[in-house]
């Protein structure tokens, strides 16, 4: 026998969608507007964030302006608000404003009394930015006519003539400096040459007093050792013209028969015996012992070299006189021009 079926489970499998309203809706005619604005923006007395336009917002007047105010009411005569009121002024009546005035303005009240008349200036005033009127300066600044240049159209003046050698650009250095420089530059590269020579003379300046050996005496008309480091410039010139050579020693062949060489003996100028020096002195700081690493060890040894120059240490003084000697034995050799 079939089972029954139960109509009730039956309706409870099946799902029922309520009918879907319709989409459109009825839209008012007419719609409320929310408002922007502000409802104080056009008020007289503005909310406590802009208080701009209160008296109690003010700042406070100026003393003058407050005394200017003060003498309408009364019917006085009040300061002048143009040029400001002197402190002498304001504080006459106070002495304990007095006393704590600076010591200048102190003795100026105690020499002369206070004048009541206005002045046309004056050396101390409330106002904080000059006043102009028909292109004159009312201000504390007093403009001197007399320094305002005579060629116009020029606001700093004309140079004066002749110029100076060192105001050009390229010659801003010492001659001695700037060859040194030039002598101690490798591969171009003149900053590394700068720097050492800065170096040479921050170690000369605060080296100690040399000691002069008496045997071998730097050139005539040198400042006493003491003042040696006070200069820095100074030292290096003085060691290089020191053991600088006057002449140099040109062979030239065939000119004593044979083939055999002859020794002729050339004077320098000053820049060629300077350069001779530098060079000597350069050759013998490469030789010295490494002392500290770093970028100025070389500067360091050179700057050594000097100063054992000036102080008759260094084997260049040995250099000098063996180019010296050489020269005062050829000095036959050298053919005068005949004269006329």
């Amino acid at each position: 026998m079939p089972p029954r079926l139960n109509i009730g489970s039956f309706a409870r499998g099946i799902r029922y969608r309520a009918q879907r309203q319709s989409q459109w809706r009825i839209q008012p005619v007419i719609r409320t507007a929310i408002p922007r604005c502000r409802f104080y923006s056009d008020e007289k007395d503005p909310p406590v964030a802009t208080r701009s336009k209160r008296i109690d917002s003010q700042s406070l007047p100026v003393v003058s302006e407050e005394a200017a105010k003060m003498a309408k009411i009364t019917g006085t005569e009040g300061p002048e608000l143009e040029q400001g009121t002197p402190i002498e002024e304001v504080v006459k009546d106070d002495k304990e404003a007095i006393s704590k005035l600076p010591k200048v303005m102190q003795n100026a009240l105690k020499a002369k009394p206070l004048d009541s008349t206005p002045k046309c200036s004056r050396s101390y005033s409330t106002t904080t930015t000059p006043t102009t009127a028909g292109g004159v300066d009312l201000g504390l600044v007093d403009f001197n006519l007399k320094t305002r240049p005579e060629v116009p159209g020029v606001k700093f003046g004309l140079p004066t003539l002749p110029i100076p050698k060192d105001a050009h650009v390229k010659h801003r250095y010492d001659p001695v400096v700037d060859q040194v420089t030039n002598l101690l530059m490798r591969h171009g590269e003149k900053s590394v040459a700068q720097r050492n020579m800065a170096l040479i003379l921050e170690h000369l300046r605060t080296a100690p007093i040399p000691t002069i050996n008496p045997t071998r005496p730097l050139i005539p008309g040198a400042p006493p050792p003491s003042h040696l480091p006070l200069n820095p410039i100074l030292y290096l010139t003085l060691a290089i013209d020191s053991v600088a050579p006057l002449l140099r020693i040109r062979s030239q062949r065939g000119a004593a028969g044979g083939g055999v060489a002859l020794q002729i003996p050339v004077p320098l100028g000053q820049r060629q015996r300077r350069r001779t020096a530098v060079q000597w002195i350069l050759a013998a700081a490469t030789r010295r012992r490494h002392v500290g690493s770093g970028k100025g060890g070389f500067a360091q040894r050179v700057a050594q070299e000097l100063i054992s120059v000036v102080e008759g240490r260094s084997g260049v003084w040995e250099r000098r006189n063996a180019v010296h000697k050489l020269g005062v034995a050829a000095r036959a050799n050298v053919v005068l021009p005949r004269k006329r």
